[in-house]
């Protein structure tokens, strides 16, 4: 028995020390599932019951943490799929070269970490204290669903078709991004807005979706810009998108017009990436004096580095011209005032596509709202619905997509409780 004893602890030493020298997949040491576990293996090592006892409950509540169940060896085998690593971006980057010599340390750091997320809780248990057997919870180790319970050092191919279909990184769990404070962070709850929830404006729409298609099929496709009234669905459109073609790869990255100066940041950090991003900047406008009005000229056009391939940047608009002039400035006393005002329409100049959307006249306005109606399932008699119509509109100063939206949700719940349009 003892010598049984010997040769698990001797096993589990091994292993912690094999952990440590994890090289192309050793971020997914620092992601909490992994690094708790690698805790544990380390204090059932040192005797530490104490830390064992506490990084156990930690790992329970992490396989357990919102409503799920999860396995170790699944939990461990999403943060490999989460990490970005040199070999999964060259893995499924067309035309790169892998070496021999970096394969075989992933497939030896995939060996280390199956064998690592196999471990039984009996067999840790086994170098620890009798009586933590007792009282301690035990995880399932039934093997993660893409694997089929093989050796994830031989499912390189299903690695490549995983990260190809879904993305890399922090691009694999997540389609919407925001720019924030210098870094991407991920939008956990995204707009579910779909293009068919969008009505009239079919023209735009479809411009708009011709380009994005093109860009996923590897064509040259132009950067957009959707101007005009507000309300009418530029963004909606911009946004409709991602819910539409996620699954092949594409990804967005809003950025507030107010950091546009990191632009090329922003760019340069994506063109390592196989996926196809659509940088989507919303509201935008400068004035005169405006830094980042010149950041963004050059990154669509006219900057000695050129746009990555798989980045676009679709913008949307109140004005035409993007630069905001009032009469003190085309009175003023430049020499050269028709200079300035090239300037000021370059910008938009620079946008490929450039889309009008205008408010919708009245009879527009209740086709929208009809068919808003029958999407909510509202059966009712059609003039009332639109006399209802016509009032919301009014009271707000116009008729838009975006009253008619607003005016569909109140209607329905104002029906819900059996009172009168």
């Amino acid at each position: 028995m003892g010598l049984i004893m010997s040769n698990h602890k001797q096993s589990l030493k091994s292993l912690v020390r094999e952990l440590s020298s994890l090289t192309i997949y050793r971020g997914v040491l620092s992601r909490p599932v992994t690094s708790v576990l690698l805790n544990i293996l380390d204090a059932c090592l040192k005797g530490n019951e104490d830390i064992v006892c506490d990084a156990w409950g930690r790992l329970c509540y992490l396989l357990t943490a919102e409503g799920r169940n999860r396995s170790l060896p699944s939990a461990v085998f999403d943060e490999v799929l989460q990490d970005e690593n040199s070999f999964v971006i060259s893995l499924i980057k067309d035309g790169a070269d892998i070496s021999d010599s970096i394969t075989k340390l992933a497939r030896r750091d995939l060996d280390i970490l199956y064998r690592a997320a196999t471990c039984s809780a009996d067999l840790i248990l086994e170098n620890s204290d009798e009586t933590l057997s007792d009282y301690l919870p035990r995880w399932s180790n039934e093997p993660a669903p893409l694997t089929l319970d093989m050796n994830w050092s031989e499912c390189i191919d299903r690695l490549e078709e995983y990260h190809r279909k879904n993305g890399i990184g922090l691009f694999s769990v997540n389609k919407a991004f925001l720019w924030q404070n210098g870094a991407i962070r991920p939008v956990r709850n995204p707009d579910h807005i779909r293009l068919s929830h969008l009505k009239s404006y079919e023209v735009q729409r479809k411009i708009t979706v011709d380009n994005t298609l093109a860009f996923l099929d590897g064509f040259e496709a132009n950067n957009i810009l959707l101007y005009g009234d507000r309300g009418t669905g530029k963004s909606s459109t911009v946004k409709s998108l991602l819910n539409e073609y996620a699954h092949r790869g594409l990804r967005m990255i809003e950025m507030p017009k107010e950091s546009l100066n990191c632009l090329p940041d922003l760019t340069a950090q994506l063109a390592s990436f196989p996926m196809k991003f659509i940088i989507f900047i919303d509201d935008l406008s400068f004035s005169g004096s405006d830094d980042n009005f010149a950041a963004l000229k050059a990154v669509l056009e006219g900057g000695l580095e050129a746009r990555p391939k798989n980045v676009l940047v679709y913008a949307t608009s109140n004005r035409r011209h993007l630069l905001r002039e009032t009469f003190s400035d085309r009175n003023g006393d430049e020499i050269h005032r028709a200079d300035t005002l090239q300037e000021s329409v370059s910008l938009s100049d620079r946008f490929g596509i450039l889309l009008t959307f205008l408010l919708p006249d009245k009879k527009q306005f209740f086709l929208i709202v009809e068919q808003m109606a029958a999407d909510n399932g509202l059966n009712m008699d059609s003039s009332t619905l639109l006399d209802a119509a016509e009032r919301w509109a009014l009271e707000r100063g116009g008729r838009s997509p975006r009253f008619a939206k607003q005016f569909i949700a109140d209607a329905k719940a104002r029906l819900s409780r059996g009172e009168k349009l």
